[in-house]
């Protein structure tokens, strides 16, 4: 459980650093140069990253980097501009907002982690609270429409890919290569659709450095590491910290206070990412205990210890009040233990 809680953070900068780039971005950062702002953002931070790491990619990761490069990194810094440019902020970033769920679908098509219902309701609640958040009005643009569900479809598809391909190297290396590989891809595209680069001035440079070092190299870190912990819908929730940030940022800057609609919006994006970190089923004749880090803790019996391995260990009784248990605390090992039964049946197990 104190594992689960700490990757949690852990992952919690990523969405907490790009809540902040929004206003960097508007502030500082030159506009009209969505391709050169993406590759100013991402080949910097890999080449960073890769100074660090001093790994470069072997054999089946070439062709893995390039395609992650794209979902995750350049394709997709391209289309949330373009989104932008085109839809309200708050329209586009309520369509993001269903990223854990599209997460939740990827991971169980890519890497069989089924989602639970816990997760599934976090999920709509959060997605329902980022629409009373942010108003969700605005007219809308189809292309925009476009733009944002295309950016969502492939960084959701990127980002399990990264989690299933990314166990072998640590995620400094497998961070620097996407964004490398990203940011050369759009070079071409920048020249071909954008001319000359911009001119940047200091506070343009200042800006870019930030967003390079906070919300992209040390962001994109903690968010692959959080992939590689935590279950990828877990991780898609915790990304809901995105819009917050960017909300409570602009009042804080503006002076101005929550709204009602905007405390309730608040309460249930909390709400959701809280029941993605804690998940407990109950099956017959035993409890699950999962805390999202895609493996389930077993149990043990209240006086006897545990059991672990390959045998998995379920008792029968005859009262069906005694197949159901509270699971109160799991240890840092993986070991869940029964508080309080339903019945007194203290050698009644538990299944894996």
């Amino acid at each position: 459980m104190e594992d689960t809680y700490r990757w949690a953070l852990v992952t919690a900068i990523a969405p907490v650093a790009w809540g902040t780039n929004y206003f960097v971005t508007h502030e500082y950062l030159p506009a009209g140069y969505p391709l050169y702002g993406a590759v100013f953002r991402a080949l910097p931070a890999g080449l960073l990253l890769l100074a660090v790491a001093r790994r470069l990619p072997r054999g089946v990761w070439w062709w893995r980097s390039l395609l992650l490069g794209v979902c995750n990194m350049g394709a997709f810094f391209a289309l949330i501009y373009l989104a932008a440019q085109l839809l309200p902020v708050s329209v586009a970033a309520t369509i993001m907002s269903a990223a854990p769920m599209t997460m939740a679908l990827f991971a169980w098509a890519l890497l069989a982690e089924r989602p639970t219902a816990p997760v599934l309701v976090g999920a709509v609640a959060g997605f329902a609270g980022v629409c009373l958040l942010l108003g969700g009005g605005g007219s809308v643009n189809l292309l925009g429409v476009a733009a944002s569900v295309a950016a969502l479809t492939m960084s959701s598809c990127g980002y399990v890919l990264a989690k299933k391909w990314g166990r072998a190297d640590g995620p400094l290396a497998t961070t620097s290569w996407q964004l490398i590989a990203g940011g050369l891809v759009l070079i071409p595209f920048a020249l071909l659709f954008e001319g000359r680069p911009p001119a940047l001035d200091l506070p343009a440079v200042a800006g870019f450095a930030y967003v390079g070092v906070v919300a992209t190299a040390l962001a994109f870190t903690a968010w692959f590491t959080g992939l590689r912990h935590l279950d990828a819908a877990t991780v898609g929730l915790i990304g809901l910290l995105n819009p917050v940030t960017g909300v409570l940022l602009g009042l804080v800057l503006s002076d101005e206070s929550l709204t009602t609609n905007q405390i309730l919006g608040l309460a249930l994006v909390f709400a959701g990412i809280t029941l993605g970190q804690v998940r407990w089923t109950l099956s017959s004749g035993a409890a699950r205990c999962d805390t999202g880090s895609g493996g389930t803790m077993q149990g043990g019996q209240r006086g006897g210890g545990t059991r672990s391995g390959s045998r998995a260990h379920s008792g029968r009784t005859s009262d069906p009040g005694a197949r159901c248990c509270r699971v109160l605390e799991c240890s840092r090992f993986g070991v869940c233990r029964r508080g309080r039964s339903a019945h007194s049946d203290a050698g009644a197990g538990h299944n894996q």
